[in-house]
């Protein structure tokens, strides 16, 4: 199997364009959403529940993030749940994209952290070279 090119950074300066645009505040979720990856892909997923209410930019940065991971590793033959929902639906369907993240294999769930750091690190990066640029003309 040779090299393939999942463009992470060309979906993270896509996705950090689109944030600057919708909401330039929400940009500083970035960190954040770098920071948990650290807990694992559900909790990823959980991070547009707890935002979505009260900071729906920032969910939807994070639900950006996330449509991003579920395309490129697709690609790869990992299929994560591309479902996005709010803390108000029920929690039978939370709980039920929440175990097909859960079913992955071992190796697919290491697959789908290290890319996702990998895309979270890059959506970082995009951030602090395209913050400072925001002028509020958007």
């Amino acid at each position: 199997m040779g090299w393939h090119p999942y463009n992470l950074d060309h979906l993270a300066q896509e996705i950090v364009l689109k944030a600057r645009h919708r909401d330039p505040g929400s940009l500083n979720q970035s960190h954040k959403m770098r920071a948990s990856c650290a807990y694992g892909l559900e909790r990823f997923w959980g991070e547009h529940l707890r935002l979505k209410d009260k900071e729906p930019e920032k969910a939807a940065f994070v639900g950006d993030v996330w449509k991003a991971l579920v395309g490129t590793l697709k690609q790869g033959g990992v299929t994560l749940p591309a479902t996005l929902l709010s803390s108000s639906d029920a929690e039978a369907t939370i709980q039920g994209v929440a175990a097909q993240i859960w079913s992955l294999k071992p190796q697919e769930q290491q697959v789908a952290l290290a890319v996702l750091r990998a895309l979270c690190d890059a959506v970082v990066w995009w951030t602090q070279r395209l913050k400072a640029g925001v002028t509020g003309d958007n």
